[in-house]
């Protein structure tokens, strides 16, 4: 069973999880709109992922007896000064992820539930290889500076590290 505590921390983290997923579906509408494809389909699967992260703690705390529980969100924001502002509050945005995890798996070894603890220890992993990724797609856009050669460049990049291909509608035509 787990402890009041740790369900409302974990119920914090699904919301956090679930607004992040929202602010990503609106930075990947706005990048649709605005000739970023590749940025759009990154953004759009960034917001997939964070779904699953958000249904993977849902899952968690109702398996162990607490209950999930939705809450309002605030709206996400919808226009950006640019491509490479739109990445630094995904940056940002990822580093208060890393806190709020932190605070879960804090609380969660406070609390003495072990259990939980090892369940985080995955978010905390992810959350390394996303500030990473973020990063990196960051130096690059300080590499091209102002270039719109290299802005397009780093957008097919985007496109690739989202799967590729298809249309970021996420509908593909059947052969």
């Amino acid at each position: 069973m787990i402890t009041n505590k740790l369900q409302e921390v974990l119920n914090n983290q699904i919301k956090n999880e679930e607004h992040s997923s929202r602010i990503y579906l609106a930075m990947a509408s706005w990048c649709e709109t605005k000739g970023y494809e590749g940025a759009a389909e990154f953004l759009y699967a960034q917001a997939d992922e964070e779904k699953m992260h958000m249904l993977k703690l849902i899952h968690y705390l109702n398996d162990r007896g607490g209950h999930a529980q939705m809450q309002a969100l605030d709206a996400p924001k919808k226009e950006w000064d640019g491509l490479k502002k739109l990445f630094e509050e995904v940056l940002a945005h990822e580093e208060f992820i890393t806190g709020e995890i932190n605070k879960c798996y804090e609380t969660a070894l406070n609390e003495k539930d072990y259990n939980t603890a090892q369940f985080l220890q995955w978010y905390v992993e992810e959350q390394v290889e996303e500030e990473s990724t973020m990063n990196s797609i960051i130096d690059k856009m300080n590499l091209a500076g102002d270039s719109k050669g290299g802005l397009l460049q780093i957008d097919m990049a985007l496109k690739k590290m989202a799967g590729g291909g298809g249309s970021s509608s996420g509908t593909e035509e059947k052969a």
